[in-house]
């Protein structure tokens, strides 16, 4: 793992320690919560899979065939629930449609995977990297806004640097290993979170600080 990415990730794990990420008792639950974590957190995603264990509905078959207004209902806490009530929907029927089961699903290969998780409509790459990574256990990088802010930060990508160019970044220099990339994904979420904020960033403080540019060592 090169410099300086072998550094950041060094860095993260001492101060912040591993992280025993993705939250969640199954595959189905995991990526539940990967739909309902966009545009909120995770303490409103976590209220909203609770009504959906408490409904018993947490199952491949029985999650797919519930109506979208009830699932909207359920899901009220994770925000903007019409919207992804549908979208949820939408993957879930592509994936039934197809398969009698998650196994079944997660049975080809990781492009193939993808491209059908890409073709789900409202399923982007984040979305379907954090499937792949934490549901089904492939190794690929998940990349998020917290990602692009601290890359940016530290001069290794520029302003308009894509999503694939920043995984291709990770990729290439990184071990193919899925607890790796499991666990430097989580610090990087806990650091921006933490310290490298989009507003107020508390770079005197971060464990990152020596990486900036023009920082003393």
């Amino acid at each position: 793992m090169p410099q300086p990415l072998d550094e950041i990730y060094r860095r993260l794990l001492a101060h912040f320690g591993p992280q025993h990420w993705w939250p969640g008792d199954t595959p189905l639950e995991i990526m539940v919560g990967a739909v309902l974590t966009q545009n909120t957190n995770w303490e409103n995603v976590e209220k909203a899979i609770a009504n959906l264990k408490g409904a018993d509905l947490l199952e491949l078959h029985r999650l797919a065939a519930t109506s979208t207004g009830m699932l909207a209902e359920l899901i009220r806490p994770s925000g903007y629930y019409n919207l992804k009530a549908v979208r949820l929907h939408n993957l879930l029927r592509a994936i039934t449609a197809e398969h009698a089961s998650l196994e079944s699903f997660f049975a080809a290969d990781l492009q193939a995977l993808r491209e059908q998780l890409l073709a789900v409509k409202g399923i982007g790459p984040e979305t379907a990297d954090s499937i792949l990574l934490y549901a089904g256990g492939f190794p690929t990088f998940v990349i998020d806004a917290y990602t692009h802010r601290l890359l940016l930060r530290h001069g290794l990508i520029g302003e308009e640097t894509d999503y694939y160019e920043m995984q291709e970044l990770f990729l290439s220099a990184l071990p193919e290993d899925v607890a790796l990339f499991n666990e430097y994904h989580a610090l990087i979420v806990r650091v921006g979170k933490e310290f490298c904020r989009k507003t107020k960033p508390r770079c005197d403080t971060c464990p990152l600080r020596e990486l900036l540019p023009g920082a003393v060592a």
